[in-house]
């Protein structure tokens, strides 16, 4: 396993009493992470969080939208606006059942909270953090807010405007537009992709000014590869101990499947998963051990033919999803991995440890996920997976390293700035 090594952070200069160098309000000691409950977007947060130092010195907030009826087709709305539709939706409901003779009585919050305010989890979140940054300022110096998915761009953004002396804002994935909102946006190259020659030809010229983003990225945006995570040496080298005892007998080599689910630009069903079945079988001979495992949101459709045609198989070992999960053991473990296209976050952890990656489906990407995997398969990164690999044959190449490079540009802006993280 090819190790991957964190760049240090930089140290304070010995002997120098820290007022002159710039005062005790000059060093970031802290972190705010805004999630929106999706593992995959807080993951990105909390990797950088902790290459920064301060996995320690964090506090998660998280955005969560009304779910359940006809919540499910709203979320394509600005999160503000889909919690006071939310609540409309509520009180007419209750009003209806109690035919208007009874006084209306506030709805909970979601989050257990107290009374209702149409501006719920937003605006509360928001006086919240940017009250905290104000008043411990002078005894704790700036405060680091990292953000990551569409539904924290307005919050991440408010904080900036409400408290730009004290804080220093990071937004991770493209927020779409007014990227000045932000001291630093950290996001993928191929979100960048309807900028291309090629994606213009894809869009009748009419819809162009629908399509964003619309400029490209200036001085304080951060490309990366793929997407953040906390997968390095460190974890690596935890997880290969902490699931020796699971691991280690398995007969090499061990493939390890990891599939996902169809999106947008990924589209399968199921089948894609007797193509994968059939890849898979073809293999077997060259393979110790296979173990496989389903997201949370892969279609019973995808799962069922793998299983029924799988399951059976004494070399092969299917993850049932009860905890604890084994994933950070796949990657410590695993000789090789096969994934499905669709997962620019799986694929991007599997692609940091230097071994061999297997893309399932990459064929049926289109937009900007196609140009992702466009980028990892000229960069030697991926290979697309065909059932004719000898799984025994291992090949490497200089693995993905975007968290700790995307740290390192975060030192660069707050020295800029005349901050600087605690050493």
């Amino acid at each position: 396993m090819r190790p991957i090594r964190l760049p240090e952070p930089p140290s304070a200069t010995m002997g120098v009493p820290e007022i002159f160098e710039g005062g005790p309000y000059s060093v970031v000691r802290r972190a705010v992470i805004i999630g929106n409950g999706s593992p995959g977007s807080e993951n990105q947060s909390i990797g950088l969080v902790r290459a920064l130092g301060l996995s320690d010195k964090h506090v998660l907030y998280r955005v969560t939208r009304p779910r359940g009826g006809v919540n499910e087709w709203l979320h394509w709305l600005p999160i503000s606006l889909h919690k006071k539709l939310d609540y409309l939706i509520r009180l007419i409901r209750i009003y209806s059942r109690r035919g208007g003779g009874e006084k209306l009585v506030p709805l909970p919050l979601e989050n257990g909270g107290g009374s209702v305010g149409l501006a719920s989890v937003l605006e509360a979140d928001v006086k919240q953090i940017v009250t905290m940054a104000r008043q411990t300022f002078e005894k704790d110096g700036p405060l680091l807010v990292v953000a990551s998915g569409r539904d924290t761009v307005s919050i991440a953004s408010s904080i900036k405007r409400l408290a730009a002396e004290n804080v220093f804002v990071i937004q991770i994935q493209h927020p779409r537009s007014q990227l000045n909102r932000f001291d630093l946006v950290i996001t993928p190259r191929h979100d960048f992709y309807p900028l291309t020659p090629q994606a213009q030809e894809q869009v009748p010229r009419f819809l162009h000014r629908w399509i964003t983003p619309r400029e490209p990225p200036d001085r304080h945006v951060v490309l990366t590869l793929g997407a953040l995570h906390q997968v390095d040496s460190a974890t690596l080298r935890s997880a290969a101990a902490a699931w020796h005892d699971e691991f280690a007998p398995l007969p090499k080599p061990l493939l390890v499947v990891n599939i996902g689910w169809p999106t947008c630009h990924c589209r399968y069903g199921a089948d894609l998963a007797k193509q994968l079945t059939a890849a898979l079988l073809s293999i077997l001979t060259s393979c110790g051990s296979v173990r496989i495992s389903f997201s949370s949101r892969t279609p019973e459709k995808v799962s069922k033919v793998i299983v029924k045609e799988l399951a059976d198989n004494p070399k092969v070992y299917i993850w049932d999803g009860q905890e604890p999960n084994p994933h950070m053991g796949h990657l410590a473990w695993a000789d090789a991995f096969v994934i499905t296209a669709d997962s620019v976050s799986l694929i991007s952890e599997a692609c940091s440890t230097g071994k061999p990656v297997y893309v399932m489906g990459g064929d049926r990407c289109k937009w900007k996920l196609s140009d992702f995997h466009k980028s990892l398969r000229e960069r030697g990164v991926v290979r697309p997976f065909a059932g004719s690999e000898d799984i025994a044959e291992s090949w490497s190449y200089p693995p993905l390293n975007d968290t700790a490079k995307a740290a390192s540009q975060v030192r660069e802006a707050l020295a800029e700035r005349g901050w600087r993280l605690r050493p």
